[in-house]
C-alpha cells in the first residue's frame, strides 16, 4: 500500500501497530440510501447534487467512519467565545456512482466567509479552515488540510461494493474549524459550506490534488534521489528503508493521473462556475454565535506535553545541535501552542531518567525569552543538564541557567521534570539528590515528579494505595508538583481526598495528574478508537477532581523512521495511539506542517471547557460549577459521562446565558 497520500485524494497511509482500536464506526447500511432511477452515465452538471450525494452534519465528538449512515441535513449552530476554536464535521456519502474507475464520484467543497449583520467577518483560510478526516488503523483520526476556499474530494465506492452491491459506498468526513480572534466583535455570524458534484474528468484523482500539490510532483521525484543518495556507509536497515520510501514515492507519482496531467498542454480543469454552484449544490448553513467572553491567552490549567527530540532527529534527518535541528524544534513548539498546550522536549535515559526542556537555546540566548515570554505558554521545563551536548559542565550550566532565569518575570512558569515514575529507593534518592542541587541555587524552584507507586523496596505503608498516598511525605521538600497517574484511582474518585489531604498547598505544593497507557476503556483517555466524549472527558475529570495541572508523556512517539514520509508505526506494547497525537505532514503530502489528530482537537476542546467552567465558578462558586457539570450529565465520574454531544452544548449554553454581559 502507498505510504504517501495527499490531502484530498483517497490514499490512506498504512499504519502498523498493535491490534485493536476498531475498524468500523457508526452503523452499517440500513436502507437509508436513495434508490436511484438513473440509467447509464450521469452528468452531474445536469443533476441536483442532492440527488447524487447525502450530506449531513456531525459534532466534533463523533467518530465518523466510512460506514456512517446518512442523516437529515440540518443547519450548523455553534457557540464560541473570542480566542476559541470550535469545530464541526460535514459528512458526504454518494447515493449513486458517476465517477470513473475506482471512485464513486467527485465533489467540490467550498466554504464562504462568515458575516455578521453589522458587517464583521470571519475570513476563510484565516479564521475558517477545512481538513479531511483520514482513517488511521481504520479509525478516523488524521486531519489533513484541504485547499481553500474550494477543493475537490474523491468519494469512494467502498471496499466491497464493486463485487457485491452498488449500495455499498463510503462516507467521507470534512472537519471544519472556526478560530475566533480575541479581537473579533461579538454577534451572530452566518456563512455556508457548499458541496457540488462535478464531472469525474474535471474531478479525477488528479483534480483531487491542490494546485500546490500538482506543482510538487517533479520536486517529489527529485526528492526520491535524496532518499537513496548517498547511501555509502549507511547501516543496511536504513538503506532498505530509504529504498522502500523512494520506491513508494515514485510509484505514487507515476501511477497518479496527475502525473500525465501535469505534463499535458491542457492544464487543470477550472472549478465550476457560480451559476452551476448556485443551481445544483447542497448548501450547508453555518450559524455562529460569538460572545464577549475572551478565553485567556495563558491557559488557566498548565497542560505540559512531551515531544521526543530523538524521534524528530531520526525521522527528519537533522543532526543534534545543528541549525536544522533548532528549526525543527522551533516549528514543533510553535505549532503545539495553538492547542493551549505547553510543550517540552524530552530525551530518555537509563531507569526512566528523563532530560526535559522547553527551549533548546540557553537562558542567555534571545530565543529563550521569546519562548518563555509567549503568553500562550503556561509552564516551561528547565533542563537539569545542557540540552545540547558539548556545552559547559552540567553543574556550572545549571547554576548559570537558574541565575539568569530567576531574574525574569516568566520564572514563575518554570519547573524541573527529572525522573519519570520512580520505582525503587535508589531512583527516589536520585530525585532527592538532583532536587537538592537545584534548590541550593533556587529555593523557590518547582520540581515535578510523576509516580504511580511508592518505592517497592521501602514500603511506606501496609497497602499499595496507602504507600502511594504517602509519597509526598517521603519526597518533601524535594518535590513541589506531585503528578500522579489517573490509572491508580480506577473509578474511586473519592480517593482523591486522601491524596490532597497529604499535600501542603500553603507551602506551594501542587497536585497534577497524567494518563499513560492506562486508564483503559471506559475511563477517559486518548487512545485511538475511544469515543469522542471519552477523549474530551480527560479534562472534565481533571476539573472535577481539582487537579491544578496535567502532564502527557509524548505527542510524537511513533516508531523510529529515517525519512519524513515513512509509514507510521505505533510502538508495540502500547494501546493504539498512546503517545501519538499528531503525524508528520510528509506522510500525507509534500507539506512539512504537522497533521493534527482528531484526538488533539478534542484535547483543545477539553481545555477550552475548563475555561468556561472557571468563568462560571468565578461568578457562582466552585460548587455550582461542579453541580452544572453533573446537572447537564456531562461528567459525573470516570465511568459516568455523556456519550452524546448534546449535553456538552447544553452545558456551554447555560454558561453563556449565565455569564454573558
Amino acid at each position: 500500500m502507498d505510504s504517501k497520500g495527499n490531502s484530498q485524494d483517497t490514499v490512506v497511509p498504512p499504519v502498523e501497530g498493535v491490534a485493536g482500536g476498531g475498524t468500523a464506526y457508526g452503523w452499517g447500511d440500513d436502507g437509508l440510501h436513495t434508490s436511484s432511477s438513473f440509467k447509464g452515465s450521469i452528468d452531474p452538471t445536469e443533476v441536483l447534487s442532492a440527488d447524487l450525494v447525502h450530506v449531513w452534519c456531525m459534532p466534533s465528538t463523533a467518530n465518523v467512519g466510512p460506514q456512517e449512515s446518512p442523516k437529515d441535513l440540518e443547519p450548523i449552530n455553534l457557540l464560541a467565545a473570542r480566542n476559541e476554536r470550535e469545530s464541526v464535521q460535514i459528512a458526504i456519502r454518494p447515493k449513486v456512482s458517476w465517477g470513473g474507475p475506482g471512485i464513486a464520484g467527485v465533489v467540490q467543497v467550498q466554504c464562504n466567509e462568515l458575516c455578521s449583520t453589522s458587517g464583521d467577518r470571519l475570513v476563510v483560510g484565516e479564521a475558517l479552515t477545512m481538513r479531511r478526516v483520514v482513517p488511521i488503523l481504520g479509525v478516523p483520526d488524521a486531519l489533513v488540510p484541504l485547499d481553500l476556499p474550494a477543493c475537490q474530494l474523491c468519494l469512494l465506492p467502498g471496499l466491497t461494493c464493486l463485487a457485491l452491491s452498488q449500495n455499498c459506498r463510503e462516507t467521507t468526513a470534512v472537519w471544519v474549524s472556526i478560530d475566533v480572534p480575541s479581537t473579533q466583535a461579538p454577534g451572530q455570524y452566518v456563512g455556508e459550506v457548499i458541496i457540488t458534484a462535478t464531472k469525474s474528468d474535471a474531478g479525477s484523482p488528479a483534480q483531487c490534488l491542490g494546485k500546490a500539490e500538482k506543482h510538487q510532483l517533479c520536486k517529489e521525484l527529485r526528492s526520491c534521489l535524496n532518499f537513496v543518495e548517498p547511501i555509502e556507509g549507511k547501516p543496511l536497515e536504513e538503506v532498505v528503508e530509504r529504498m522502500k520510501s523512494a520506491s513508494t514515492s515514485i510509484r505514487r507519482v507515476l501511477l497518479s493521473p496527475s502525473f500525465s496531467e501535469f505534463f499535458s498542454d491542457n492544464g487543470p480543469v477550472d472549478m465550476m462556475d457560480e451559476d452551476a454552484i448556485s443551481n445544483l449544490s447542497v448548501r450547508v448553513k453555518l450559524h455562529l454565535t460569538v460572545w464577549d467572553f475572551i478565553l485567556p491567552a495563558t491557559p488557566s490549567l498548565p497542560a505540559v506535553f512531551g515531544i521526543s527530540d530523538t524521534v524528530i532527529e531520526d525521522r527528519f534527518g537533522v543532526e543534534h545541535g545543528t541549525d536544522e535541528w533548532y528549526e525543527a524544534l522551533d516549528q514543533h513548539f510553535k505549532w503545539l501552542l495553538q492547542y493551549r498546550i505547553s510543550p517540552y522536549f524530552c530525551r530518555w535515559g537509563n531507569s526512566m531518567r528523563v532530560l526535559t526542556y522547553t527551549c533548546p537555546w540557553p537562558a542567555n540566548h534571545p530565543k529563550s525569552d521569546e519562548f518563555f515570554s509567549d503568553p500562550r505558554l503556561a509552564a516551561y521545563a528547565v533542563p537539569y543538564s545542557p540540552a545540547v551536548s558539548g556545552s559547559a559542565a552540567a553543574k556550572d550550566y545549571l547554576q548559570k541557567e537558574v541565575e539568569i532565569l530567576r531574574t525574569k518575570a516568566h520564572w514563575k512558569k518554570a519547573y524541573f521534570y527529572l525522573w519519570d515514575e520512580p520505582l525503587n529507593l535508589e531512583q527516589y534518592d536520585s530525585i532527592r539528590t538532583m532536587a537538592s542541587e537545584i534548590h541550593a541555587f533556587a529555593p523557590d524552584a518547582r520540581v515535578l515528579t510523576t509516580y504511580y507507586c511508592g518505592p517497592s523496596d521501602a514500603p511506606l505503608a501496609p497497602t499499595a494505595f496507602e504507600a502511594f498516598v504517602k509519597v509526598p511525605n517521603f519526597l518533601r521538600p524535594h518535590t513541589q508538583i506531585y503528578c500522579t497517574s489517573e490509572w491508580v484511582l480506577g473509578n474511586r474518585e473519592d480517593l482523591v481526598k486522601d491524596i490532597i489531604a497529604e499535600l501542603q498547598p500553603e507551602s506551594g505544593e501542587e497536585w497534577w495528574t497524567y494518563v499513560c497507557m492506562g486508564p483503559s476503556d471506559p475511563h477517559p483517555n486518548w487512545h485511538l478508537g475511544m469515543r469522542g466524549t471519552q477523549h474530551r472527558a480527560v479534562f472534565w475529570r481533571v476539573w472535577k477532581e481539582g487537579g491544578t495541572g496535567f502532564l502527557y508523556w509524548g505527542a510524537n512517539c511513533y516508531e523510529k523512521a529515517s525519512v519524513p514520509s515513512a509509514e507510521i508505526r505505533f510502538r508495540r506494547g502500547l494501546p493504539p495511539g498512546d503517545g501519538v497525537l499528531f503525524y508528520p505532514g510528509e506522510v500525507f503530502s509534500s507539506s512539512c506542517q504537522p497533521v493534527a489528530s482528531v484526538r488533539l482537537e478534542r484535547i483543545l476542546s477539553g481545555l477550552q471547557d475548563i475555561e468556561y467552567l472557571k468563568l462560571y465558578a468565578s461568578r457562582y462558586g466552585r460548587n455550582e460549577a461542579d453541580a452544572l457539570l453533573e446537572k447537564t450529565n456531562v461528567y459525573l465520574g470516570p465511568e459516568r459521562y455523556t456519550i452524546e454531544h448534546l449535553p456538552v452544548d447544553i452545558m456551554r449554553g447555560e454558561i453563556f446565558n449565565a455569564c454573558r454581559s
